[in-house]
């Protein structure tokens, strides 16, 4: 795709990187066919072509509108585009530029910008979520059953494994999944520890910078990086073996910090480094995959399990089947999922600022899910596993819950 980019942007270093992704492109339309909002809505200007045409016109100078907002806001980037593509358009990284220039260059009215700054601050500081999180779950049972669904239960806190290996893994606790879903990290550490791997926290850390960023408030987000980079820098120093992340949302961030801090000399290097520690913690667990074998108990039966796989890992990490494979070997019976690679709407905030569209994007992933009977739905993500669990029967959670289950670690 030819473009002539504006002075405004030509000669800076988003401008090369937009460019260079935009030359990429071939108009071949691949895209589109797995696009769930194009799926959705049939308008081309809602699906990767279409707003790659938006994005490339404001780059070279017209004026953005509202309507050129509306269709970038609709887009989930749940980079199902990106594994389709022939030619390897990077296209979240040229959505990501695309968005900061139109928020930059059109107004949102004051309601629109107080709520999203209210949503940024409420989900991203814990001290903020999670009284908000206690609150609605004790107003839950005097709420019309609509609102009631939408709020997660009380999720049982389990026990850590104590710290008694040499091999030492850092791990991102998160804004949100600590209140949601504390046993994901405690699951995990008790599996690691049974694999001779102590899992370590670290109390000043905070949010990945994730949601700050896909929200356009990107100055935000790469000061969060910064102060999560600062907090982790000790033990970083201290020689821990990995970083390890339990939501890929997190992760695909955690792994994108060097090229989000490239044009920042006091924190390039250290961004580089933490790239090169994060691992999913899957990455971690097939790589013990033998020892783990050994711990697994012989069940009678072999459980229906339907495992989503969320968009960051599958599309962002391309690191789905390495979940799969953890879970045949330990005994499941994967049921088949229809259209696995459409994205069940969560997408980080998505479910809250395109309710409609996030509603009817997770009424067709439940039933994909569902349509193979299985007993538990299993993800990998705690927006997908918060998402998915709201007005459904089958029960949801984080697939290293289920391996701690499997192999008997003490909870």
């Amino acid at each position: 795709m030819q473009t002539k980019l504006a002075e405004f942007i030509k000669d800076t270093a988003a401008g090369r990187e937009a460019e260079a992704i935009l030359r990429k492109c071939v108009h071949c339309g691949f895209c589109t066919a797995t696009c769930p909002t194009y799926q959705l809505l049939g308008d081309e200007l809602d699906g990767p072509r279409g707003r790659i045409y938006l994005i490339k016109q404001v780059l070279e100078g017209a004026q953005p509108t509202d309507k050129t907002r509306t269709h970038l806001d609709r887009c989930l980037t749940c980079r199902a585009c990106e594994t389709t593509c022939p030619s390897g358009v990077q296209y979240a990284r040229l959505a990501d530029i695309g968005r900061a220039v139109v928020e930059m260059k059109t107004r949102r009215p004051l309601a629109e910008r107080l709520r999203r700054g209210a949503i940024r601050h409420g989900i991203a500081e814990p001290a903020l979520f999670d009284p908000l999180l206690k609150l609605g779950q004790a107003l839950a049972p005097a709420l019309p059953k609509s609102l009631r669904q939408a709020i997660p239960e009380t999720r049982e806190q389990t026990s850590w494994a104590s710290v008694r290996h040499e091999r030492r893994m850092l791990v991102l606790d998160g804004c949100v999944q600590p209140s949601l879903a504390p046993n994901i990290n405690a699951a995990a550490s008790r599996v690691l520890d049974a694999l001779g791997i102590a899992l370590v926290r670290e109390s000043a850390a905070g949010c990945c910078g994730a949601l700050d960023f896909h929200m356009n408030a990107q100055a935000q987000a790469r000061a969060r990086m910064r102060r999560l980079i600062d907090a982790w820098w000790h033990r970083i120093d201290g020689g821990i073996e990995a970083i390890v992340f339990t939501a890929s949302g997190c992760g695909v961030m955690l792994k994108d910090y060097a090229h989000a801090l490239a044009d920042d000399p006091a924190y390039r290097a250290k961004a580089e480094r933490i790239s090169r520690l994060c691992k999913d913690l899957s990455e971690v667990v097939c790589a013990e995959r033998d020892r783990l074998l050994a711990l697994a108990r012989t069940e009678a039966t072999m459980p229906r399990i339907a495992f989503h796989a969320p968009c960051t890992l599958q599309h962002g990490l391309r690191l789905g089947p390495n979940i799969e494979g953890v879970l045949r070997d330990l005994g499941c019976r994967l049921v088949p999922v229809p259209d696995a690679h459409l994205c069940c709407g969560s997408a980080g905030t998505y479910s809250i600022l395109q309710p409609e569209l996030a509603r009817r994007l997770k009424a067709k992933k439940q039933a994909a899910l569902t349509s193979g009977r299985p007993e538990e739905i299993l993800t990998a993500n705690i927006g997908c596993l918060a998402h998915l669990q709201s007005g459904i029967d089958t029960p949801v959670r984080h697939w290293i819950e289920w391996v701690a289950d499997r192999i008997g670690r003490p909870r």
